[in-house]
């Protein structure tokens, strides 16, 4: 049996906005919380904090990972899981330059 994570792991993020109206989301792990005013929702990318006016929830699929909000969208966030590439750095190199 496929676990829930890695089906979401194996699809794409992909977020698509329409008239600051209609946001599309895919690579939705889980939906944090939400209000008319604030959703806040765990994405395979990192933390992703969408504010607005009347927004709504019109599709939710955790089992796919994809979300559909609607109303009139102000800002969106994300925060989180951004992993960066660390470089080891040789000091004996350094030093003897």
């Amino acid at each position: 049996m496929e676990k829930k994570s890695d089906n979401i792991q194996a699809c794409k993020s992909k977020m698509e906005l329409e008239n600051r109206k209609k946001l599309s989301l895919t690579g939705v792990d889980e939906v944090m919380s939400f209000d008319d005013e604030k959703i806040v929702l765990n994405t395979i990318l990192g933390k992703l904090k969408i504010n607005g006016q009347g927004l709504k929830m019109n599709k939710l699929d955790v089992k796919n990972g994809d979300v559909i909000i609607e109303g009139h969208i102000t800002s969106m966030i994300y925060s989180g899981k951004v992993k960066q590439k660390r470089r080891r750095i040789n000091l004996k190199k350094l030093i003897s330059r």
